[in-house]
């Protein structure tokens, strides 16, 4: 158990779980081709869950100090498992999702394409060494690599398989996805910006420079709240221009997601302590995981909608 706690392995679920429902729940139901194979996209899965499992390896060690404070019953490095091999498992999670990605990358003859691999294995290495102690730029890495999970799928699954015969199709797809992956982004990066209100403390005896502790609690907050009306505004506007036929995807939207950024909105603007930050961040992935499945519900709404 001490390992699954190591690379997070409830997030990795969420992350293979997403990638999953897209492949099922919208990208099979579309009438396109895709790029690759049904295994050939497992192996795709298998990466991103590599890269991010090294990520939080990586993270956990560097944290072993903050953890202490913060959540000091979560400790792993250090105390469950040494600090040699936890960097012996970064190394060797990271190079399996690289090498996959090499694979993968010649297989659609884009051999350039391994950057998509190299690149966030780079950035999750130099967010846990230095960038996370630098105010917004480690929340915006963290939001990225959850949205860049969505558009990797793109890229991998769609663009390559797209020419002048079925472009606006595949444009189509390809705007869907970003879509998401925009929203994922804005609610994790609230989220993020939530966690560091509750760790407030050990990142101060940490020396780390986040938001709260420039600003101060209060106006974060306030900040916070303010930032949690562009994700419900974006979604309404989103069901206005492009689901508004579709009834139980837009019931579900609003039941799901609209619903529990609402209660945030209303919750965040009284939340003092690091209960209340740790419970409206509880909500915020509760709400990712919902617009997780909405992806799905989305897609059968439009199949049984268009029969």
């Amino acid at each position: 158990m001490k390992y699954l706690n190591l690379i997070r392995y409830k997030n990795l679920l969420m992350i293979a779980l997403m990638q999953l429902v897209l492949l099922y729940g919208f990208l099979k139901l579309q009438n396109i081709v895709l790029a690759l194979a049904i295994w050939q996209y497992i192996l795709l899965v298998i990466s991103t869950v590599c890269i991010a499992a090294g990520g939080y390896i990586i993270n956990n060690i560097f944290d072993q100090n903050t953890d202490l404070d913060n959540k000091p019953d979560d400790v792993i490095v250090g105390k469950s498992i040494s600090e040699s091999l936890a960097y012996n498992l970064y190394v060797g999670f990271t190079l399996v999702g690289v090498c996959i990605g090499f694979y993968l990358s010649n297989l659609i003859l884009r051999p350039n394409f391994l950057l998509f691999f190299i690149i966030p294995s780079a950035l999750l290495y130099i967010y846990a060494t230095s960038l996370k102690q630098i105010m917004i730029v480690g929340n915006v890495i963290v939001a990225f690599m959850l949205s860049f999970s969505i558009i990797i799928i793109g890229i991998f699954m769609v663009f390559p398989a797209t020419d002048a015969a079925n472009k606006i199709e595949m444009t189509t797809v390809l705007s869907v996805l970003l879509d998401f992956a925009m929203i994922a982004f804005i609610i994790n990066f609230i989220r993020e910006m939530v966690k560091d209100l509750e760790d407030i403390n050990g990142d101060y005896n940490q020396g780390m420079q986040t938001l709260p502790i420039v600003l101060g609690v209060a106006r974060t907050t306030k900040l916070v709240f303010a930032l949690s009306f562009i994700p419900i505004l974006s979604i309404l506007y989103y069901i206005y221009n492009n689901l508004f036929e579709l009834l139980y995807a837009t019931l579900y939207i609003f039941g799901f997601i609209v619903g529990p950024l609402l209660y945030f909105t209303i919750k965040i603007w009284t939340a003092k302590n690091k209960k209340d930050y740790h419970h409206l961040s509880t909500v915020l992935k509760l709400t990712i995981f919902f617009g997780i499945i909405s992806i799905a519900v989305i897609g059968l709404n439009m199949k049984y909608h268009v029969a």
